[in-house]
């Protein structure tokens, strides 16, 4: 055997791909051509002028400056354990475990990992943040897929999650709010998900990351868990999206529902969790400073995020063949255009290349068949959002002429 036989890939890695992040290899080639790129591909709100809240930093730094730089317990400290269980418990969820992780990323990949083997199914919404993709391909796990709607507010299509559930489907996952539709589920739809649930005994996966971020006045986001202690359900979140600390990778997942079927469950993930020591010890501390306080900060930039919303979906709007659901929660559109031989893919590397706009492909988060998006952040100040927005429609008119 050759070194180039021994150092050949291993299979699992074939599909892991990460779109958000992959494009970037096309942006380097628009900033040979010496481009300014406007950058709406990543999802990051610190990257935009967000702050991390000072009284976050704070608390880290104390916690450091304590000494607690030692590893901590597996599933984390006990004074952040309490400020998550508190906190769910304020949204209606009765915690049976939490588990604190390196961003809700590693809390994702522990659930699934502990729960499914190989060849079991797992069923995903279309569109959907490829993160997973990524897991349950490494994991040697087979997606199955759910259509969301796009002509009713990306609401998931319950007739096509049904039709797609079999003998070897095992859980369910749900993003909600969406990425990267923007979409917030209703009370009815997340009723109609816990009934199938229980109906075919599957297990929800509740991405839940941008659970504050709600863009019009009066909108609630429901947390599934609060709506049965019939199904098993594991609550995803963290200190990334809401508190606007991406880089310091502290997330968390919360097991509800029928205690008496979870024991195992329970002890699988925390197995992965022991298997990995810990997750950072000192950041653990920001997170009852988090959660037992109000986050001013998010409601006074829920104003700001609305006007950039409106301004990016009235302008996408307004150019041909595009059209765009307005959308509800988090910082993401997923827009639609139809340009004839132009596939979604051909589109944003155009884009970048010849405009230096940086979107995603909607190829990458799975799309419905023959549809074609693209997802685009509306994070940055309205002067960037308008000089994008102007130079996706030069690059529309120019390529439908």
């Amino acid at each position: 055997m050759t070194w180039r036989d021994k150092l050949r890939p291993a299979n699992r890695t074939t599909g892991v791909e990460y779109a958000i992040r992959d494009i970037v290899e096309t942006s380097k080639e628009a900033l040979k051509k010496g481009f300014d790129l406007i950058y709406l591909n990543i999802g990051d709100p610190v990257k935009y002028g967000f702050k991390t809240p000072m009284s976050l930093i704070e608390a880290a730094y104390e916690a450091m400056l304590k000494n607690h730089n030692s590893y901590s317990d597996s599933i984390g400290i006990k004074e952040a354990i309490d400020a998550i269980s508190n906190y769910a418990q304020r949204r209606g969820i009765k915690p049976i475990d939490i588990f604190i992780t390196q961003g809700a990323s590693e809390a994702i990949e522990f659930a699934i990992a502990a729960l499914l083997d190989p060849g079991e199914k797992i069923l995903l919404p279309c569109p959907c943040y490829p993160l997973y993709q990524a897991i349950v391909s490494k994991l040697g796990i087979l997606p199955s897929y759910y259509y969301l709607d796009e002509e009713k507010n990306w609401s998931p299509d319950i007739d096509s999650l049904v039709s797609s559930i079999d003998d070897k489907t095992k859980a369910l996952v749900i993003i909600n709010p969406n990425n990267p539709t923007g979409a917030v589920y209703s009370r009815e739809t997340l009723l109609e998900i816990v009934e199938i649930a229980k109906k075919y005994n599957l297990v929800i996966f509740s991405d839940e990351i941008y659970d504050q971020f709600l863009l019009d006045d009066g909108l609630e986001h429901l947390s599934i868990a609060s709506l049965t202690d019939e199904v098993p359900v594991v609550t995803f979140n963290g200190l990334s999206k809401c508190y606007f600390a991406p880089g310091w990778r502290v997330g968390w997942g919360i097991v509800s529902g029928p205690e008496v079927l979870l024991e195992d469950y329970i002890e699988a993930i925390h197995k992965l969790a022991r298997a990995r020591l810990c997750a950072p010890h000192p950041l653990q501390y920001a997170i009852p400073v988090a959660l037992n306080n109000s986050n001013f900060y998010i409601k006074e930039v829920m104003p700001i995020l609305r006007r950039r919303r409106d301004l990016i979906v009235r302008g996408l709007n307004s150019i041909p063949t595009m059209s765009c659901v307005k959308p509800l929660g988090a910082f993401y559109a997923f827009p639609k255009f139809d340009i004839p031989g132009l596939s979604d893919l051909d589109f944003v590397k155009g884009l970048i290349i010849e405009e230096g706009v940086v979107v995603v492909h909607g190829s990458g988060f799975g799309q419905k068949p023959g549809t074609k998006h693209f997802r685009i952040i509306f994070l940055p100040e309205e002067d960037l959002l308008e000089k994008a927005l102007h130079k996706i429609e030069r690059f529309v008119k120019k390529v439908l002429s």
